[in-house]
């Protein structure tokens, strides 16, 4: 396993990460246990979770996930060989049940997100802890064009960044992370703790893949230059690049056979890219998902690649891609597919 720094600090993270949003969904508290050992025996130190999941998210599974970690950690008593990443929400019309109906990201709502992750975790400090998304309104999830709305009430940046500073003082958190945000929104974090001297985002979790390389318009450079690497998630695109979707094909028990709402890389323009790019893969000897995973996870401003699986098997092929080199022909034929296809499913 390759280790990273984790923005300016000096912990080190897994080149590869290990995405849990299935565990209490499509995997049983049993099979996250066995996926967790497997990754920790690969040297994935990185785990990520989020108080909303599993996704999709509903009330009578809210927290399960966490909870499976949790477990897990009591289990092997591996909590300082861990790297452990979640998330809290924000303001979303369709999440009344968590905290009232009204998540936000100040500090009565962080301090109780905060605390409710940490007893499902069973854990007493979180080393990474991340804003889901943006409390203001802003082009996020799938949005590529901003609609500014002088109306917005969301809570200052400002605010929320005290509060994860009490947070951190209080020996909760070690560092915290964006996750969905705009160049504006990382630019702004970091210009006011440093004015404010307050805790300093390390990391950004936005999607990254080779239907979406959004990121590398504004934000890579911003990555890059300040320290706040990307801990990719989506790298294969709920698994459409693995080309298992192609020509309408919906194998048994998948994500987007099972879920309708994933929706988001299965348009005409995705599957016309994610023909080029499985064929281009073929070409060349290679498995589309793991040529897929390896040029996210080789992109310099990545600093872990988040994996998730529903089977092990998945998941060691995952891991694997680490060890895949693409040669410059593969390199070469990426561009040209992205160039006459570019961003197809933002």
């Amino acid at each position: 396993m390759e280790y990273r720094h984790l923005g300016h600090t000096e912990i080190k993270v897994s080149a590869v990460g290990l995405g849990t949003m299935t565990y209490g969904e499509q995997n049983s508290e049993a099979e996250a246990h066995e996926q967790l050992d497997y990754a920790f025996e690969a040297g994935i130190n990185l785990i990520d979770a989020a108080e909303m999941y599993p996704v999709p998210p509903k009330a009578e599974t809210y927290g399960r996930t966490e909870g499976y970690i949790g477990t897990w950690l009591k289990r092997h008593n591996r909590r300082g060989e861990i790297i452990l990443a979640t998330k809290a929400a924000s303001r979303a019309r369709d999440l009344d049940w968590i905290r009232g109906g009204d998540p936000r990201l100040n500090r009565e709502h962080l301090s109780r997100a905060l605390d409710a992750s940490l007893k499902r975790l069973r854990t007493d400090y979180i080393d990474l802890y991340q804003l889901h998304w943006p409390d203001r309104k802003t082009n996020f999830f799938g949005q590529l064009g901003y609609q500014h709305q002088a109306d917005d009430d969301a809570v200052p940046i400002e605010e929320t960044l005290h509060a994860l500073g009490e947070l951190v003082r209080a020996g909760k958190i070690r560092h915290i992370g964006v996750s969905n945000e705009t160049p504006w929104g990382v630019m702004r974090f970091l210009a006011l703790a440093q004015e404010l001297n307050l805790p300093r985002a390390v990391s950004i979790q936005n999607p990254y893949n080779l239907l979406n390389r959004s990121f590398e318009v504004g934000l890579a450079e911003v990555a890059q230059r300040e320290h706040v690497g990307l801990l990719a998630y989506s790298p294969l695109g709920f698994g459409v690049l693995s080309g298992k979707y192609l020509d309408g094909q919906r194998p048994a028990g998948a994500r987007l056979t099972r879920f309708e709402r994933f929706r988001r890389y299965t348009g005409a323009r995705g599957q016309a890219a994610t023909t080029a790019y499985v064929q281009l893969a073929r070409d060349h000897g290679l498995d589309p998902a793991q040529m897929a995973l390896a040029y996210v996870m080789r992109r310099g401003f990545t600093t872990s690649t988040l994996v998730g699986a529903t089977t092990l098997q998945q998941l060691a092929s995952n891991i694997a891609s680490l060890e895949v080199d693409l040669p410059p022909a593969v390199l070469s034929g990426i561009e040209a597919i992205h160039q006459n296809n570019p961003n197809p499913c933002p």
